[in-house]
């Protein structure tokens, strides 16, 4: 088993999973062994042993993530493999670390993350907060949490003995910008849902430093910001390749500040941070209640304008919705342009499902695209896993894609939505987050305390439903179809507006989905 399988394995769950979730719980296993099966007239099929340190994160994997990492080595293998997750043998003090990122051989064949295969060590954890420190139980590296990128084609083919053939990783280079080069402009799909963002991230990327100082993007998780803050960074390094680029996600930050703080290196941090040309910065957020972090940044960020370099930042909510961040910064995070990124409409969703497929190098009928697209509308993240998950039902039952395939491959999530979100559950919850009666959401009463939170469930209830217009009506009080289509009208057009309303929008869409 190379250690090519195994960096393609992890690219994959880290576009799946929160990075918290990945540097946690798989960035630390070894890679697995794989060894063939007969296949029963099945197609190629492998056992992946995958060993695990203690018996607690066995069980854990097993039951967070067993389900999906066996899927995407499916998919990664072309072929059937059954996940096999099994305790690590106890090696002697000398022995290899049961943490490290690497394959078992004397000398390692590949890097799967940017960074020292050593990331792991006590050695290179020295910046790691205790408990109680300013960020608890943060765990990050000072490496990279980016993966390489593995090189397709040919290289990719399965080697006659059943293992796989070894391929080189495209690494990045020696900047340390920590950017995906697989998130570009052109890989991503654009739509209403993102125009006005993705239109001001290319205006950075074409003229950094003057437009738009600082840009921030907010919304849902999933939605495409990261992809989109990467584009920013990948665009900028193709025109100027000189230009000094770092992106991080605001835990890296914080850990770097920790670990300055305990070292008692501040010029280090500011040395690192106050030179760059471009800061791409993820959740913003999580800054919050942690003023020494906030301090330090309030000091890069003012140093970076100064410069006219250009910082963009992403978070789930708009500069003025952010809690326990102190008001220096959020004034000054709404002093550029703040721009949302929306949930997909279905058209996008559709060209999103054609776009992956074609990128995984299968072919999805557009019929069952809009199947799923119209099934799954939280965000990107879950349209794609939604997609391989029937990609995969497809390859496995060697069945041709279909509606109905699309429906037997996605009855968990299927069954799941129908069960948590009905018209009855819409108007509840939004009584409660308006403090109104659920009886006034059927009622003829008018005044605008009624009437609006009315029109807003009307419209949840056609964004997240399958309901018909006259269905939702009836369950409105009898009202007339066309009352509910301004509603959806009159909600969906202020919410590109308000950002207020966009912000509750978000709220109730998040507490519905569970």
């Amino acid at each position: 088993m190379t250690s090519e399988f195994w960096t393609r394995c992890c690219e994959r769950l880290l576009a799946e999973l929160p990075e918290q979730q990945f540097n946690t719980w798989i960035r630390p296993l070894s890679a697995p062994s794989v060894s063939a099966v007969a296949g029963a007239g099945q197609g190629p099929q492998w056992v992946a042993r995958l060993e695990m340190p203690n018996r607690f994160k066995l069980d854990w994997v097993r039951s967070q993530y067993g389900e999906l990492l066996q899927t995407i080595m499916s998919d990664v293998a072309e072929g059937l493999v059954r996940l096999d997750l099994a305790l690590a043998p106890q090696r002697s003090a000398g022995g290899v670390a049961g943490g490290a990122l690497a394959a078992r051989q004397p000398v390692p064949v590949g890097r799967v993350l940017e960074g020292s295969l050593a990331a792991t060590t006590p050695q290179a954890a020295e910046g790691t907060p205790h408990p109680g420190s300013e960020h608890g139980e943060w765990a990050g590296q000072d490496g990279a949490a980016r993966v390489a990128r593995a090189a397709p084609g040919p290289q990719r083919a399965l080697a006659g003995s059943g293992g796989f053939a070894s391929a080189a990783v495209n690494t990045a280079s020696g900047s340390g910008n920590r950017l995906n080069p697989a998130l570009t402009f052109d890989t991503l799909v654009a739509g209403r849902a993102n125009q006005m963002a993705r239109t001001a991230a290319l205006h950075v990327a074409g003229a950094p430093g003057h437009m738009y100082n600082p840009l921030f993007i907010y919304g849902g998780v999933g939605l495409g910001k990261t992809h989109l803050i990467h584009a920013v960074g990948n665009a900028l390094l193709q025109d100027k390749p000189a230009s000094r680029i770092l992106y991080l996600h605001a835990e890296q930050f914080i850990s770097d500040v920790v670990k300055n703080y305990q070292r008692k290196t501040f010029d280090e941090l500011k040395a690192k941070y106050h030179q760059l040309d471009l800061l791409l910065i993820d959740d913003v957020q999580f800054f919050a209640g942690k003023e020494r972090t906030q301090e330090e940044f309030f000091n890069a960020f003012e140093a970076l304008l100064a410069k006219k370099a250009h910082i963009i930042m992403t978070s789930d909510t708009y500069p003025k919705g952010l809690v326990d961040i102190d008001q220096r910064l959020t004034s000054r995070f709404d002093a550029g342009l703040t721009v949302a990124i929306e949930a997909p409409e279905l058209e996008m969703r559709v060209a999103i499902l054609i776009r992956k497929a074609e990128s995984e190098g299968a072919s999805i009928p557009e019929d069952v695209a809009f199947f799923v697209a119209k099934n799954v509308r939280a965000n990107v993240r879950e349209l794609e896993g939604a997609l391989r998950k029937v990609l995969a039902y497809a390859r496995f039952t060697h069945k041709e894609i279909t509606i109905n395939l699309a429906r037997e491959a996605l009855k968990d999530l299927l069954s799941l939505q129908n069960r948590q979100i009905s018209i009855e559950n819409i108007q509840k919850t939004v009584a409660d987050f308006y403090k109104i009666k659920v009886a006034d959401m059927y009622s003829k009463k008018r005044p605008h305390s009624i009437a609006r939170p009315r029109q807003i469930a009307m419209y949840l209830a056609k964004e997240m439903t399958q309901k018909s217009l006259p269905e939702i009506g009836d369950s409105f009080g009898g009202r007339d179809h066309t009352t509910v289509l301004h509603a959806v009208r009159k909600v969906g057009g202020e919410r590109q507006k308000d950002t207020e309303l966009n912000q509750q929008l978000h709220v109730l869409e998040q507490t519905l989905k569970g």
